[in-house]
C-alpha cells in the first residue's frame, strides 16, 4: 500500500517539476501565469496524498484553504494583466 503512495507522490512531484520548467522558460506570462496554477493545484493534489497517507484530515481542510488561494490569486492576478490595475 505504501508504495502506491510513493509513486503517486513521486508522479505529481514530477508533474510539479514539469511546470516548473514552464514557469522558467516559458515563452509568455499567460503561459507562465498557467504553469503557476498547475503548480499550486499538484500542490493541492500532493497534500491530499500525504493527509490521506498519515491518516490526518487536517491536510485536507489546508489543501481546500490553499485551493481557494490559488484560486483566487490566479483570478487577480489575470485581471490585472488584462486591465493594468487590480480594482477599478
Amino acid at each position: 500500500m505504501i508504495s502506491v503512495f510513493l509513486i503517486s507522490s513521486m508522479l505529481v512531484i514530477f508533474a510539479i517539476f514539469l511546470a516548473l520548467y514552464r514557469v522558467i522558460l516559458g515563452p509568455g506570462v499567460f503561459n507562465r501565469t498557467v504553469a503557476v496554477n498547475v503548480i499550486g493545484t499538484k500542490t493541492i493534489a500532493l497534500l491530499v496524498l500525504i493527509g490521506y497517507y498519515t491518516e490526518r484530515p487536517e491536510f485536507f481542510d489546508i489543501a481546500l484553504l490553499y485551493a481557494m488561494l490559488n484560486f483566487i490569486g490566479t483570478v487577480i492576478f489575470a485581471r490585472y494583466l488584462e486591465r493594468g490595475e487590480l480594482w477599478s
